[in-house]
């Protein structure tokens, strides 16, 4: 016993150093820089004079309440979409894995070359969705220079780039699913809606509640996207910034890795504390 215990603490090691040296050392290093100001090279002891400067600081808390009215929308409205689109396609298209192959495409596509496709699509002058809906007859915003529409122009584009690999997953587990309880549920003349409710998205709990965990963090560390929209900028008067780009900013631009640290530590404790409730709420769902 004690020589398997070795072979694999043997085989581990490298995993278990790579984690500690580039996931463990990291987190802590940013906990402790967050009481440190100065530059990288000479950082002196400060106590809580970063976390006093972002919580007095209107664009920390501008670029937290962006980031969790993304989160809050984006997420659950991609999600939804995802189940439609997987469902449909589960269920009513013969050749499926051609159209996987097809929404896949933009998971491994570069975020930044999608962005600059769709700063294009949402220009307010010759951009292809204000085009549409001038025919429509609809009012064309402008997408990218209006302040007030940034967050709606992120929202769109984070639900269009989570869609591809929701679906892919989804599609997954709707294969995964028994066949026999539609095969029974045919027998008894239950209808599409009552298969789908009845059977499927109870079959589809715990997919969904990792695709939530996974997405509700990538939500709340979005970056690229604002970037690549917004072309290097977050948003006319920084009115599409968010709790990444604030710690991009106050680190790299305005060289205070202490204040970065510090904003770094209050969104890892949000993170933490928005997944812990919502694997709960999915722990009760898929408990009934």
């Amino acid at each position: 016993m004690k020589t398997n215990q070795k072979k694999a603490w043997l085989f581990l090691a490298p995993t278990i150093i790579f984690v500690t040296f580039f996931s463990i050392y990291p987190i802590l290093r940013a906990f402790v820089m967050s009481f440190q100001s100065g530059s990288l090279i000479n950082m002196n002891w400060t106590r809580l004079s970063n976390y006093q400067y972002i919580f007095h600081d209107p664009e920390f808390w501008r670029a937290i309440r962006n980031t969790i009215l993304y989160a809050l929308i984006s997420v659950p409205v991609a999600l939804a979409i995802s189940i439609m689109l997987a469902w449909f396609m589960f269920s009513k298209v013969k050749h499926k894995s051609f159209f996987e192959t097809t929404f896949f495409m933009p998971y491994v596509t570069s975020t930044i070359a999608i962005g600059i496709v769709f700063r294009y699509i949402f220009n307010g002058e010759y951009g292809l969705l204000n085009f549409l809906l001038r025919a429509l007859h609809l009012p064309a915003p402008n997408w990218i220079d209006d302040p007030a529409m940034s967050l709606t122009t992120i929202i769109i584009f984070g639900v269009w780039t989570s869609l591809a690999f929701n679906i892919v997953i989804l599609m997954g587990a709707l294969r995964n699913i028994d066949p026999n309880y539609y095969t029974i549920a045919d027998m008894y003349g239950a209808s599409g809606t009552e298969k789908f409710w009845h059977i499927t998205m109870p079959q589809l709990v715990p997919t969904i509640a990792f695709l939530l965990t996974m997405n509700i963090i990538a939500a709340f560390k979005i970056y690229t996207s604002v970037y690549a929209l917004f072309n290097g900028q977050a948003g006319v008067g920084n009115s599409a910034t968010t709790a990444v780009f604030y710690i991009y900013n106050k680190f790299q631009i305005v060289g205070t890795p202490g204040v970065a640290m510090a904003a770094t530590v209050v969104l890892f404790i949000i993170i933490m504390f928005v997944t812990f409730l919502q694997r709960k709420m999915m722990k009760k769902i898929g408990g009934r």
